[in-house]
């Protein structure tokens, strides 16, 4: 797990939690364009299908949208361009391993400000089944109620 920093959360990917079991969490810097930094600091990122392909021994976080900066001008970026990530190689080849031989994901969790740098958390997942996301729901209803009960005596 990354050490804990003082960082700016910018977007969290609450779907993921909810679709996938993380196995091991690794935070990765990010290569962008001027006109994509200006637009995620006003927090304008969707994940909707985000995950992380290996390429040539490198990473890329695709299918992360960053809208275009309303003042660009001239040179706007696309806003669905695959971005590299800045991971070292050991951790490229480990998870690009684990996720042939295992069937696992590799999936953006959240996007951060560290002194001035994004950094985006991915997270190494395991797809939920139905009936086990219906049981994390029950499970915390219950919980939820309990908490009720236990505020009113």
């Amino acid at each position: 797990m990354p050490p804990k920093k003082p960082h700016k959360t910018v977007a969290v990917n609450k779907k993921a939690r909810h679709e996938y079991e993380f196995l091991e969490i690794f935070e990765a810097g990010m290569s962008l364009v001027g006109t994509e930094v200006k637009s995620m600091r006003q927090g304008k990122i969707s994940f909707k299908d985000g995950h992380i392909q290996f390429r040539n021994n490198e990473a890329w976080l695709v299918g992360v949208h960053i809208a275009p900066y309303d003042h660009s001008g001239y040179s706007e970026h696309d806003p669905e361009r695959p971005r590299k990530l800045l991971l070292h190689t050991r951790e490229i080849t480990q998870l690009s391993a684990k996720v042939d031989q295992k069937g696992l994901a590799v999936i953006p969790t959240k996007i951060y400000l560290v002194h001035g740098r994004f950094k985006v958390e991915i997270a190494l997942a395991r797809g939920k089944k139905t009936y086990d996301r219906k049981q994390e729901l029950k499970q915390r209803d219950i919980d939820r109620e309990t908490k009720r009960q236990m505020v009113n005596f």
